[in-house]
């Protein structure tokens, strides 16, 4: 018999971790062995002993769980963590991403989805919902190649996560300068928004593979769903 993939859960909602506990149990290679109802006891359960994945309720605040996952990262922790919620924003998913964060999915996400999230970090790779990716994945991706020097530096601090104050003081120019460099960046990209332009930076440096278009599927309760892989 193959190894179960033994799964942990810091979620708000008792009756939602009983919920997966069940579904977990139904799918033959997994199953919920951890369970932390704050994320102070979730800190504490990692340190006794780590489940290979460990699934973070996003409902405790996009603040709490930044800063608990800057902590999980100091301690050397080897779980791989996803975080669910009931919405994640574009900008809240690429925090996470940075954060070291392997899976992104929606509480209101097919069963199907979730199990192919879980087994997607098991095997070692990452995995975001596609409907968290709908809007980068559909835009149209040109050339950077006509960007000028400082519109480079610009779009590499937009990659690192700054704003737009902070970019103009590590470059020394007004934040209303660095509006417009986005806004000739924009153009000359086709890449809409902040969230878009990190993201393809990180698809160009080898760390994330953004489907062309994510294809229509027909699942079963426990079937797989299509995967965003990152490197």
């Amino acid at each position: 018999m193959d190894r179960m993939t033994r799964v942990g859960i810091c979620e708000s909602q008792p009756i939602t971790a009983q919920g997966l506990r069940a579904v977990l149990a139904e799918t033959g290679d997994m199953e919920l062995t951890h369970f932390a109802a704050s994320l102070a006891d979730a800190m504490k359960l990692l340190h006794d002993g780590c489940p290979e994945i460990f699934v973070l309720d996003k409902s405790f605040g996009a603040h709490a769980v930044l800063n608990w996952l800057s902590r999980w990262r100091e301690a050397g922790r080897p779980c791989a963590v996803v975080v669910w919620g009931h919405s994640i924003s574009e900008p809240e998913a690429l925090r996470l991403l940075q954060r070291g964060v392997r899976g992104i999915v929606r509480k209101s996400a097919p069963v199907a989805k979730v199990l192919a999230c879980l087994r997607a970090v098991a095997r070692g790779t990452s995995w975001m919902e596609d409907e968290l990716l709908r809007d980068v994945v559909s835009t149209p991706r040109h050339s950077r190649s006509e960007l000028t020097p400082r519109e480079r530096q610009v779009l590499e601090l937009v990659e690192q996560g700054l704003k737009n104050k902070e970019i103009a003081r590590e470059l020394g120019i007004r934040p209303g300068t660095v509006k417009i460099h986005l806004k000739h960046i924009f153009e000359k990209t086709g890449i809409r928004g902040r969230y878009g332009l990190a993201l393809t930076g990180m698809q160009e440096k080898g760390l994330l593979t953004l489907p062309q278009r994510a294809p229509e599927q027909r699942e079963g309760a426990y079937g797989r769903s299509e995967e965003v892989r990152f490197r």
